[in-house]
């Protein structure tokens, strides 16, 4: 948790949300790892690890990503200001611009130099991905836990070469992950 005033706090949110929403392209998973470069690398607000649980949560709740992410950090950093001032941050650059380009979308949809800087971003947004499944596998890998490995592993065959639907899959590693709390937390109180 910062260590600086409450005001300070959400308007330093706000501002971090609102210029991230602002100037990524490409979905939600482009917006988290730029949201653990600023508030776990450059604020050191939060740790990698919480950084990765909140993506978690985000991730498997229903909407958006990037307001989910925004919900849960916001949650964190000021509680319900926060998640106000994080959420309007985040919606408020795509309201604007996808306000704009309702406005001018026959012009844009015909334009050949529009549709370059399109296919052009496309790259950038899937090396950005890549970016996020690489640092979300390490931390998999980093914390040398083999059950992790084996629900990494099981989810993603599951889903690319058997085609579950990743609902289910989701919902049975949320099961897999009481189940193991609830075991791990009667472990610690038996003497």
């Amino acid at each position: 948790m910062p260590s600086a005033d409450n005001k300070h706090v959400l308007r330093r949110l706000f501002l971090s949300t609102l210029y991230l929403s602002a100037f990524t392209f490409g979905g939600g998973y482009v917006i988290i790892t730029l949201m653990k470069e600023r508030f776990v690398d450059k604020l050191h607000w939060i740790e990698e690890d919480e950084m990765l649980d909140m993506v978690a949560i985000a991730q498997s709740s229903p909407g958006p990503i990037a307001v989910n992410g925004a919900i849960v950090l916001g949650y964190k950093l000021g509680g319900f200001p926060g998640i106000l001032v994080s959420v309007l941050g985040a919606i408020i650059p795509p309201f604007v611009i996808l306000t704009v380009i309702s406005f001018f979308y026959n012009a844009f949809k015909s334009s050949f130099a529009i549709q370059a800087l399109l296919t052009g971003m496309r790259s950038g947004v899937a090396a950005v991905i890549l970016s996020v499944v690489w640092d979300m596998f390490m931390g998999v890998v980093k914390s040398r836990d083999w059950i992790l490995y084996a629900v990494m592993i099981l989810s993603f065959v599951l889903n690319y070469f058997l085609h579950v639907n990743v609902v289910l899959i989701i919902l049975a590693v949320i099961v897999i992950g009481i189940l193991r709390t609830w075991l791990n937390g009667r472990k610690e109180v038996r003497p």
